[in-house]
């Protein structure tokens, strides 16, 4: 790629990207923007060029995008959101007329309170929208640099000084596999350690709570498998002779669904204490000020212990 100008380039051309990935259609983009296809595809012509990909190519009736294109749309999203609140009036938020995009970093299993939460903006705010990302790595940076607008994360973790939050609760841990599961015979620690387990990969499974509480107990947990999120779970379980160490919160709506049974872990572990937290900069942000209220009594519940 080529190395990039920032004082030379058009950011009218994220603009255009931005429309051109969501319509896939140069004849479509140009109509939502009121502009002319030539146009349209000139503005892809210099984007293709100031990059050295072709971002957008030919594929059936839509033009399908490359592996940069949509790295590049997942980081450009996010500052032209950013870009629009720095230019719009910041004091006067009034949720019957907005339009405004709200970002949320949020747990994959908080289906409930995601849900819970659309349903209500919709209600007050019938033109806001709300994105809901997985929270990440980086997730505190994005938030520090108002890429992110609210975070649910683990209270531990060390925040920068740009970062304000408050707390909203804990998430209680519980054992889980199938209802005929033979661990739940005789359920205790030996059990526990005797059967593999599935897990979820986030960061560093070795040091997670569930093998710091069970290392402080004498046991080993032996991982059969790992997931990328906390949905695949429970259809993993239902199907195998798995066992799973799991927040109650992230398996409380699909245990049922999936016929299976949860019992009380056979060893002592801590609750895990999450904040909800965003950019100290924009604390007296009216629109910020609005979305807390409406996601605190709702987070608040969802972590309950």
């Amino acid at each position: 790629m080529n190395e990039i100008d920032l004082r030379r380039f058009d950011l009218n051309l994220l603009v255009v990207f931005d429309v051109l990935m969501v319509e896939r259609s140069v004849t479509r983009a140009a109509e939502r923007l009121g502009r002319t296809q030539s146009a349209i595809s000139h503005s892809l012509s210099r984007l293709r060029s100031q990059f050295g990909d072709p971002l957008l190519v030919k594929g059936g009736v839509r033009m399908q995008p490359t592996a940069f294109a949509l790295d590049l749309i997942e980081q450009a999203r996010p500052m032209l959101s950013g870009i629009q609140r720095v230019l719009s009036p910041t004091q006067v938020f009034d949720p019957a007329h907005s339009q405004r995009v709200f970002r949320l970093a949020v747990p994959d299993f908080a289906l409930a309170l995601f849900a819970e939460l659309l349903a209500r903006v919709r209600k007050e705010a019938p033109l806001v929208s709300v994105e809901w990302t997985t929270p990440r790595a980086p997730t505190l940076l994005d938030v520090a640099e108002g890429q992110v607008d609210l975070a649910i994360l683990p209270s531990e973790l060390q925040w920068p000084q740009s970062v304000a939050g408050e707390a909203i609760g804990a998430l209680g841990w519980r054992c889980f596999g199938r209802r005929d599961h033979p661990a739940f015979s005789e359920w205790g620690p030996a059990n526990w350690a005797r059967w593999p387990h599935l897990a979820v990969r986030i960061g560093d499974n070795v040091r997670s709570p569930v093998n710091v509480a069970a290392a402080a107990a004498g046991l080993t947990r032996t991982i059969a498998g790992w997931v990328p999120h906390f949905p695949a779970i429970a259809p993993i379980l239902a199907r195998s002779d798995l066992l799973a160490t799991l927040p109650l919160a992230a398996m409380a709506d699909v245990v049922d669904a999936y016929d299976l049974a949860s019992t009380e872990v056979p060893f002592a572990i801590a609750p895990l204490p999450h904040a909800m937290v965003w950019c100290s900069g924009r604390s007296r942000d009216p629109g910020m000020i609005w979305l807390r209220d409406r996601l605190r009594p709702i987070a608040r519940r969802t972590f309950a212990v």
